[in-house]
């Protein structure tokens, strides 16, 4: 079997993260990169990750996704740009218009029925008929507060309460993630972009909540989210933010999902930029109410940078293997470490371009 050939749209922080780990993969190839930045179109990858060639035919980098993206030019293309499935909706109509599978970072494609069920009914269609897989995934949502919580839910008889707590840094993420946090803002303009809505803070409670109302088989009848800033009283600086003294570094998101009139599943996700430096330390946690309770600790967090990246990428065999559509992480194969040639992984009879 061929390698398989994998592009990529969007090569900033994710993107380019993506792209390093992949060339440092066997039985998979990136075949194309598109990026808008000035900074990056015209580079080669190898310069851009820093990795060497080694004979390798060289990819550089193309604003013209589609020079970058010819009708079934590849077997998956990574679409690392977005947030929110309205904003992604276009490129991934483009994509599978293609013929080619997508995984999307977006957060809100982890479970896009919970908050755009139109467009996850359209792209599920568009999908089906173009005989190609679409799967939202990431650190979190993705794994970490949703899917994690459902697997250990796996050993219990009853669940009574969930709560998905992460504790986590932003430093490793890019501009937008800054932005849609407020990273850097003074805390009154922090104030009126959440009573505005124009700031996002995390995005993908409501995704995680409902992916883990509807694997184990409760109805949420309300949604419910809140926003607060984490003010700092040192200057922090990460690679792409940057919080000076009184301002804000971050932001306390908490969420609950009601079922029958009752909070059954509870979100807490403070998330800043550098949190060690005023004495806060990063790690997740799990608590399950019911028969019998079950209680988990990571401490550090997962690495929000590299967790994401490593979801993308361990999940371009199970997306290959999966039936076409809509997918999303409650639907495919647990992930995995990918450590062998990708190859291995892929059912000889899916769709690999010869």
């Amino acid at each position: 079997m061929k390698n398989i050939k994998v592009a990529i749209w969007g090569f900033g922080a994710m993107g380019s993260g993506v792209g390093k780990a992949l060339l440092n993969k066997s039985g998979v190839d990136i075949v194309g990169v598109c990026d808008l930045h000035p900074n990056r179109v015209g580079k080669s990858i190898f310069e851009i990750t820093g990795v060497d060639r080694n004979g390798r035919q060289d990819v550089v980098i193309n604003s013209k996704i589609e020079e970058v993206v010819p009708i079934k030019g590849c077997d998956v293309v990574i679409l690392a740009t977005d947030s929110f499935t309205a904003k992604a909706y276009e490129k991934i109509k483009f994509l599978v218009e293609r013929g080619v599978n997508v995984i999307s970072t977006a957060e809100e494609m982890s479970y896009p029925k919970a908050n755009q069920p139109e467009l996850a009914k359209k792209i599920d269609e568009l999908a089906k008929a173009n005989n190609v897989t679409v799967l939202g995934t990431g650190i979190n949502p993705g794994l970490i507060m949703d899917l994690l919580v459902v697997c250990l839910t796996g050993c219990m008889t009853n669940v009574e309460h969930i709560t998905a707590r992460r504790i986590n840094s932003l430093s490793p993420f890019g501009p937008a993630v800054m932005e849609e946090q407020g990273v850097g803002l003074t805390v009154k303009d922090f104030n009126d972009g959440v009573a505005s809505g124009h700031l996002a803070g995390h995005v993908g409670f409501r995704e995680s909540v409902n992916m883990i109302a509807d694997a184990i088989g409760w109805d949420v009848t309300k949604f419910e989210q809140q926003m607060k800033p984490i003010v700092t009283t040192v200057d922090r600086k990460s690679p792409y933010g940057f919080a000076k003294s009184g301002d804000v570094a971050g932001v306390n998101m908490t969420g609950q999902g009601y079922v029958d009139g009752k909070v059954k599943i509870d979100m807490v996700h403070p998330q800043q930029i550098e949190p060690e430096m005023e004495g806060t330390y990063t790690g997740d946690y799990i608590e399950l109410v019911g028969t019998p309770p079950v209680n988990m600790s990571i401490k550090p967090e997962v690495d929000g940078g590299i967790g994401t990246i490593a979801m993308c990428i361990n999940m371009i065999p199970h997306v290959i293997n999966s039936d076409s559509g809509l997918v999303t992480m409650i639907d495919l194969p647990v992930p995995r470490a990918i450590m062998g040639a990708y190859t291995k992984f892929v059912k000889e009879n899916k769709r690999i371009v010869k």
